[in-house]
């Protein structure tokens, strides 16, 4: 009985001792039961090294905007309609009298939007607030109530104020006048509520103008963007804000690869009016343009086809005081050359009201110079 037991132990040690060793190499990393057991050769290599430098700057971009980004979540209430289905007799009788009573539901939405100042200001899209009953902006895991102080549809900007203890960080701004095709371009957003999310590509185009009604100019990017990224900054390599993120082109409602950003330098006047006028107050000089084609612009005698043809007057307008006519082409502004329409509606829209402006007009095959001043848009 003494041998047997003699024996058992010295088998129980070994199979304690033979776990032991397995446990400290699955732990040190050094097994070879998977995998190359020497570091990848790519590690050495001058090229690599070069990457992670622009690895590492990515990353310095997340941890400084990290809490400069904001969550921003909506809720509205709607009242839903009765449905004519529940009208018929036999509905009624069989769902109850109660059925199709008008009632009310909690809508709620998501976009992103980033600090613009110590005190509280934050920037967003007009579509990601409009019509809504309360803003929530999300900071770092914590949550303020945020009052909207003003809008503006028609670049899709909005201001939000929030009280929080202490400063916030605001985001760095920067020149987008000075992208350039083939910029690094850093997005951070939200998209579909998972907040703080990093994505990376580079600038596709600049003055896109032909994506909404009305030619604002935009810059395309291919970093990833999708619902949930809206208002959230286009950030370049040196960790700047060159747009607001707004929109994407898609046919499944999904990210294919076309965003769409409002230029910085834009948003910038648009946010200091909301500021201070809360609303912004545009330049109005009464008249309806359109483009001319080649064709039209040979028949009159332009070598080209820039400018914007004048298809009708405002009654009591001031183009109409000025002398403008339905049939004129506005080929300058204050000297300025109008290629297309938009330039036009941009020029005259960024004016002060009081301001004159100089026009140089295409009449009858010769140029005319007339003096129009601009008053403030009605609403």
């Amino acid at each position: 009985m003494k041998e047997k037991i003699k024996f058992i132990v010295p088998l129980a040690v070994l199979t304690v001792m033979f776990a032991l060793y397995q446990f400290s190499c699955f732990k040190s990393g050094d097994s070879t039961l998977f995998g190359d057991i020497g570091q990848s050769p790519l590690r050495k290599e001058a090229e690599t090294a070069q990457a992670v430098e622009i690895q590492d700057t990515f990353r310095k971009i997340f941890n400084l905007y990290k809490d400069r980004v904001v969550f921003i979540t909506t809720e509205q209430v709607v009242r839903v309609q009765p449905n004519p289905f529940f009208d018929d007799p036999f509905m009624r009788e069989f769902f109850g009298g109660g059925a199709n009573r008008a009632r009310t539901e909690r809508r709620r939405g998501l976009g992103s939007g980033f600090i613009i100042s110590e005190d509280g200001y934050v920037c967003t899209n007009y579509h990601v607030v409009a019509g809504v009953d309360t803003v929530t902006v999300g900071i770092n895991e914590k949550t303020y109530k945020a009052t909207i102080v003003g809008s503006d549809e028609r670049t899709d900007l909005a201001l939000l104020k929030i009280n929080v203890p202490g400063k916030l960080k605001p985001v760095y701004l920067g020149d987008s006048d000075r992208v350039q095709v083939g910029d690094w371009a850093v997005a951070i957003g939200n998209p579909f509520g998972l907040d703080r999310t990093f994505t990376v590509g580079v600038v596709s185009a600049i003055g896109r103008r032909d994506v909404d009604m009305m030619g604002g100019s935009h810059i395309q990017t291919d970093a990833s963007i999708n619902p949930g990224n809206s208002g959230g900054p286009l950030i370049n390599i040196y960790g700047e804000v060159i747009g607001i993120n707004r929109m994407i082109y898609s046919q499944s409602g999904g990210y294919m690869g076309i965003g769409f950003a409002i230029p910085i330098n834009t948003a910038r006047s648009i946010l200091e009016q909301l500021k201070t006028h809360k609303k912004i107050k545009r330049g109005y000089i009464g008249v309806s343009i359109a483009q001319i084609t080649e064709e039209y612009a040979q028949e009159l005698g332009l070598k080209t086809n820039q400018g914007a043809f004048v298809g009708e007057v405002i009654q009591g307008s001031p183009a109409e005081r000025g002398g403008v006519r339905v049939g004129d082409i506005i080929l300058k502004i204050n000297d300025r050359d109008i290629g297309t329409y938009m330039d036009l509606l941009k020029i005259v829209g960024e004016m002060t009201p009081g301001q004159t402006l100089k026009l140089t007009i295409w009449r009858q095959r010769k140029t005319v110079t007339l003096y129009v001043k601009v008053v403030e848009r009605p609403d």
